[in-house]
């Protein structure tokens, strides 16, 4: 930051110590000095919209875009009286399928009680639209209304994401991380270096390194 004349605000520089759940209580409590300035520890973060919290469990993300879509729910709930199908569709779409939808590529992996409470934003939605009651079965609905389920749509992004990284529309520091079986020197002798398949980097922890875009993508 001095070498390019940058200076921290103090009132918007936040750090996170990032580590597992087993070893929340190690994470350091103590001010980090940066530059001139001694910024405090915290346990969650926003970046670009995408909620970070300190185990990368994305509990925090996934608790502020549930609080958010079911407060655009209620608003709507008010009004569907007023709107045809067709409009209470779209704004629903707007309002609240956009935010389940925005980097939804970073959940994958997460657990399934936070899929199912991202789940219910969907299930609540597909209700207002047909007013139908919480006994009913929501699949019928979802079908007629083309929504694909939470990790469906997760897998959808993922997808997209990896297609666009192989075919050059990609940002490059992600496109990068990912390789044709075929290009790897190791791989090539073996069956698997004929398909035209993603190598698939090894890691050491299931709860993060396999929820890495490397990873989850390939």
């Amino acid at each position: 930051m001095t070498s390019n004349r940058l200076q921290p605000n103090p009132a918007k520089t936040e750090i996170l110590w990032c580590v597992s759940a087993r070893r929340q209580q190690q994470i350091p409590v103590d001010q980090v000095r940066v530059g001139d300035t001694l910024v405090s520890p915290v346990m969650a973060v926003r970046d670009l919209g995408v909620h970070l919290d300190a185990d990368m469990s994305m509990t925090a993300h996934v608790r502020a875009a549930v609080r958010s879509c079911f407060a655009a729910l209620r608003q709507i709930r008010r009004v569907r009286h007023s709107l045809s199908r067709d409009a209470l569709v779209a704004l629903i779409r707007a309002l609240v399928v956009t935010k389940l939808d925005y980097c939804c590529s970073v959940l994958v992996g997460v657990s399934g009680t936070l899929l199912r409470r991202l789940q219910s934003v969907l299930n609540a939605a597909a209700r207002l639209v047909f007013s139908a009651r919480r006994s009913d079965h929501i699949t019928p609905l979802l079908h007629e209304l083309h929504w694909l389920k939470i990790t469906e749509r997760i897998q959808f992004r993922l997808c997209v994401l990896a297609y666009r990284c192989l075919h050059g529309s990609a940002p490059p520091y992600l496109a990068e991380t990912l390789h044709l079986t075929s290009n790897i020197e190791a791989c090539r002798r073996l069956r698997s270096g004929s398909a035209s398949t993603l190598f698939v980097p090894a890691t050491k922890r299931s709860s993060l390194g396999d929820r890495a875009f490397p990873v989850a993508a390939a």
